[in-house]
């Protein structure tokens, strides 16, 4: 909230005790109160960006009919990558932000593992230039490991320059948690320079004493929690506990039994990777409250999680209330049970095309950050490990960025063991692109269903590199050869043609062209992989997850197979 002058801070007084006009009247609205789950049928009185009345009649300036609505507060999205939506931020602005989210609290930990500094940069610029309000936690993890090859390093000196930015928080999700208990010398300066600040969670099956470390170092979240038992450990050592449901990371359904009348202050909700095909069909945090309350969690509870709760876990002391002395972010809605967005206002300000229209350009980023060379087929050639048998296999699941260790026996052919399509084995490989060392990391997946073709990706956290899957070498170098023409992107390969792609230029993860063409693009990408097979919901972000070393069990970097558990190579 923007600090009130004399006179504007005089007439927010004089407008709440209804002695001269509000700047805009929302009318006989019903107010569903977070605190009593009461409902209350009001006025509600803004000046600026501030409520300044409710429970009462008001006059204004302008109004808006609130008559047969519910107003409720604005949406806080408390931990997501906004490069996973495809788009830049000021698309995803424009997309999001009728759904009744005002505030997201965002980690560019994408751009900057790309281009380092230079997209914390963009992604500032871009949140003052944005209508809802962009909060930015600086990446913590640059690159996420020493196990892989990204484009930028981040040490604490390349962050204090952005510690006292008016849209940021704090420091963003602490995802090498064996660096924090081992006590890394350049983990535990970030974690000093923050003691004062807000510290973002990332444990994944992380508990007992080894939690209680990791908590000592004053990290204060955790979006990671899986279960419900992995949820309640966390909470009762005093962690906020961010509800995920993503894309491909899909957590509502397990953690939803936690949230009740004794936690709901202690929990808050996250979407983490989130694309605009689903954001199109689904919803965004307002698709996560309707099925949080359709699973019988109770209903206020829900929309303080969604709101109140999440403000103050991360420190927004002036939103999250629909009530005299907050920010005006509010939301109407048509029904509370199916949370059915029909307006929003943000910092005093009805959403609008106009509005949208009214913001600056902002100078995209790293348009040249593809500096990967075209492959041919050979280089996915994958040896058998001499004195083995038996080739280590990662596994998928549907919804689940936790991958599994498994194993297959594999045939020897004349270029190297071959896919096993009768047991769903294809291979994959990881190639660096950021013009470091040209590693090529090879191994082989399962869970995907392909029986043909290839897909690869640009996208693949946290470093970025080129990750591809596929049934045989020459689609592979097909779809990986399409992606660096694009500068980055998505491509599906199948008989030696692109049967689909998507250009993603900016940094190699997003694209410079409205959503609503992103979702048609996404509709023809999801179209071309099921006709290979791929049995997965989500194909791209499940493949751009393969290479993401910091989450259990079994990960592909562009320097090999990685056992996380182990926190090492597979020899």
């Amino acid at each position: 909230m923007i600090e009130p002058a004399a006179e504007t801070l005089t007439r927010m007084i004089r407008a709440g005790r209804g002695h001269e006009p509000a700047d805009l009247v929302i009318r006989d609205v019903r107010r569903l109160d977070i605190v009593t789950g009461d409902i209350t049928e009001t006025d509600i009185a803004i000046v600026a960006d501030r409520i300044v009345g409710t429970h009462g009649r008001y006059e204004g300036k302008t109004s808006i009919d609130g008559r047969g609505r519910f107003a409720v507060p604005g949406f806080i999205d408390t931990h997501l990558h906004i490069e996973s939506s495809l788009v830049t931020p000021l698309e995803f602005d424009r997309c999001v932000l009728r759904h009744g989210v005002t505030t997201v609290i965002c980690d560019p930990h994408e751009i900057a593992n790309v281009t380092g500094a230079q997209g914390i940069a963009y992604f500032l610029a871009s949140a003052e230039e944005a209508i809802m309000d962009i909060r930015v936690n600086l990446s913590s993890c640059v690159p996420a490991t020493p196990f892989e090859t990204s484009g930028a390093r981040l040490e604490i000196d390349d962050l204090l320059p952005f510690r006292d930015h008016p849209k940021v928080i704090g420091l963003a999700e602490m995802m090498n948690f064996p660096g924090v208990l081992n006590g890394e010398p350049g983990i535990i300066a970030k974690l000093v320079a923050f003691q004062d600040g807000h510290m973002d969670g990332h444990a994944p099956l992380l508990s007992g004493q080894d939690l209680n470390g990791y908590l000592s170092a004053g990290i204060r979240t955790d979006h990671e929690a899986t279960t419900a038992a992995e949820a309640r450990e966390k909470l009762g050592k005093g962690m906020a506990i961010l509800i995920r449901e993503g894309s491909v990371s899909k957590d509502l359904d397990a953690l939803a039994e936690v949230l009740d009348q004794n936690t709901s202050s202690f929990m808050a909700l996250c979407t983490d990777d989130r694309n605009p095909l689903d954001i199109g069909e689904e919803g965004h945090l307002d698709a996560l409250i309707r099925r949080l309350i359709a699973r019988g969690r109770p209903l206020h509870h829900v929309y303080r999680a969604a709101s109140h709760s999440a403000a103050r876990i991360f420190g927004l002391k002036d939103r999250g209330h629909v009530a005299p002395g907050w920010r005006a972010d509010i939301v109407l809605l048509d029904s509370l049970e199916a949370c059915t967005v029909s307006d929003v206002v943000t910092a005093g300000r009805l959403v609008t095309d106009a509005l949208f229209d009214s913001r600056k350009a902002v100078a995209p980023v790293g348009l040249d950050s593809m500096k990967a060379h075209p492959v041919t087929p050979d280089v996915f050639v994958t040896e058998p490990n001499p004195g083995h048998n038996e080739t280590p296999v990662i596994g998928v699941r549907p919804g689940k960025i936790i991958t599994y260790r498994e194993s297959a026996v594999l045939e020897r052919g004349p270029s190297g063991l071959e896919p096993d399509l009768d047991a769903d084995v294809i291979k994959v490989a990881v190639l660096e692109r950021h013009g470091k060392n040209g590693n090529i990391g090879r191994a082989f997946v399962k869970g995907f269903g392909l029986k043909k073709g290839a897909i690869a990706s640009s996208v693949g956290h946290d470093s970025h590199n080129i990750t591809v899957i596929g049934t045989n070498d020459a689609d592979m170098a097909l779809a990986v050869n399409r992606v660096i023409a694009m500068q980055g992107g998505f491509a599906v390969a199948e008989a030696g043609r692109i049967t689909a792609d998507l250009a993603l230029p900016i940094a190699g993860l997003m694209s410079t062209v409205p959503f609503e063409q992103i979702s048609a693009n996404l509709h023809d990408l999801r179209s071309a992989a099921y006709d290979l097979g791929c049995v997965l919901p989500e194909p791209f972000l499940q493949v751009s997850f393969l290479a993401l070393p910091v989450i259990p069990h079994l990960k592909m970097t562009d320097r090999g197979l990685f056992d996380v558990d182990a926190f090492d190579f597979v020899v």
